[in-house]
């Protein structure tokens, strides 16, 4: 195993990426979440957006100077692109490449386009990513609370030479350094951040929790206890978990679930699930997912747009949703705001 490396403030020049004028691509939620960020840190940003869309109307209504993509990217040092992956693509070949210059430092939070060669810049601009390991709301509540979400960075290419410090300072505008920040590679970031969403944190977690309900309503019991039972409470037992790891949770939780958890999850969670996570781990490696995802926004995503639909409809949903209307837990504050942020 190797040496692990974290970086904090105090190891940064966080001045840096204050002498370089920024261009944010979207205000979705990295959008939001990281050019707010930036302009409490004191850094000189704009946002490229589609002049008077919906994005472009709530970026102003915060205070930040709009320009189109094109604009943006002719007046930037820094061009953080941060619109969806599907559309990313067609977005640089069309407004971000023709107005690029030498020297320039493209960025990402994310390497799926740049790994799996959909774009393929310029040898002469630097190609850098800074992925914070959270939603953008998160990212800027965490700010806004004086604490960060842990981030990776990454350089693909560095003609000029300062990508890596560059990343660390953009990354500490952002917050990352109040948490800690780990270099990686494009590659290993891409492929390891598909594996766990699709694998365990999205995907494995959502369809686990939707299997285990059903069980427990096709065995009679009542929706609402199956709800609590393999819903509300995965939360509470994750807190523990991202504080103290899997030792911390076995030490909060009764003798008789522990006894559960250790010889009975492995019987559902088994070979055969592992074996189904090394063939999803193939097909990410491959470029197949990649290709696949790509194609299905680029036809039309009627398959995508279905798959929403029956999710939406699952009766986890349908009983979550009366649930959390009735409780005080439902009814907090919300970090997402879709009128405003």
């Amino acid at each position: 195993m190797s040496d692990l490396k974290i970086y904090l403030d105090k190891d940064i020049n966080q001045d840096l990426i204050k002498t370089k004028k920024i261009a944010v691509i979207g205000f979705g939620s990295q959008g939001y979440g990281q050019s707010m960020n930036l302009k409490d840190s004191g850094c000189n940003v704009v946002l490229g957006l589609r002049q008077g869309g919906v994005s472009d109307k709530k970026a102003k209504n915060y205070g930040f100077k709009t320009m189109s993509i094109e604009d943006a990217v002719k007046w930037a040092d820094v061009v953080q692109v941060l619109i969806p992956d599907e559309v990313q693509s067609d977005v640089y070949e069309k407004q971000i490449k023709p107005n690029m210059h030498s020297g320039q430092y493209l960025m990402f939070a994310h390497g799926f386009n740049i790994h799996f060669k959909k774009i393929v810049p310029a040898e002469d601009i630097n190609v850098i990513m800074v992925a914070p390991k959270g939603p953008g709301h998160t990212v800027r509540s965490q700010y806004s609370e004086g604490k960060g979400v842990p981030s990776l960075i990454a350089v693909y290419q560095n003609p000029n030479g300062d990508g890596k410090e560059i990343a660390l300072s953009y990354a500490s505008a952002i917050g990352a350094g109040r948490a800690g920040i780990i270099e990686t590679t494009f590659a290993e970031e891409t492929e390891t951040d598909l594996f766990g969403e699709q694998a365990v944190i999205c995907g494995g977690v959502s369809a686990l929790m939707k299997a285990g309900f059903e069980v427990l309503t096709e065995a009679g019991y009542s929706p609402y206890m199956a709800y609590f039972e393999v819903l509300h409470e995965m939360k509470l037992i994750i807190d523990l978990v991202n504080q103290g790891g899997l030792a911390d949770m076995r030490y909060s939780i009764s003798n008789t679930a522990e006894y559960g958890d250790m010889t009975r999850g492995p019987k559902v969670i088994g070979e055969a699930s592992k074996n189904a996570m090394k063939e999803i781990l193939k097909d990410i490696r491959s470029g197949e997912f990649a290709d696949e995802f790509t194609n299905e926004m680029q036809s039309g995503h009627k398959y995508f747009d279905k798959l929403r639909e029956e999710n939406r409809n699952h009766p986890i949903e349908k009983i979550g949703e009366e649930i959390r209307s009735s409780f005080v837990w439902g009814r907090r504050e919300n970090i997402i705001n879709r009128e405003k942020n």
